[in-house]
């Protein structure tokens, strides 16, 4: 029987299905600045988070958006610990 040629590589990270198939954070330009946008799939989604959009409540279990500023001046820590959790649509016609 012959010897496979590759070798196993047992320190390989896994896949991220979700963020695959989610997509990818991205810097997006708003008129109010830069803005780090982060897709949450809908399995991803544990609790229940109020939309600063429209106001309502994005359930648990429903795919939205985590968006924070990518230009803060108060530096990358402080940027996250003010990321709020959008609707698509609200995110998508904020101005």
């Amino acid at each position: 029987m012959p010897r496979p040629n590759r070798r196993r590589d047992d320190a390989a990270e896994p896949l991220d299905v979700d963020r695959i198939l989610v997509g990818a954070r991205r810097t997006v330009a708003k008129r109010d600045g830069e803005w780090s946008v982060q897709p949450m799939s809908a399995a991803g989604s544990q609790k229940a988070y109020a939309c600063p959009g429209c106001g309502g409540t994005i359930e648990p279990g429903t795919a939205h958006l985590v968006a924070w500023r990518a230009d803060s001046i108060l530096g990358d820590e402080d940027a996250l610990a003010e990321r709020r959790h959008w609707h698509k649509r609200c995110w998508e016609i904020r101005a």
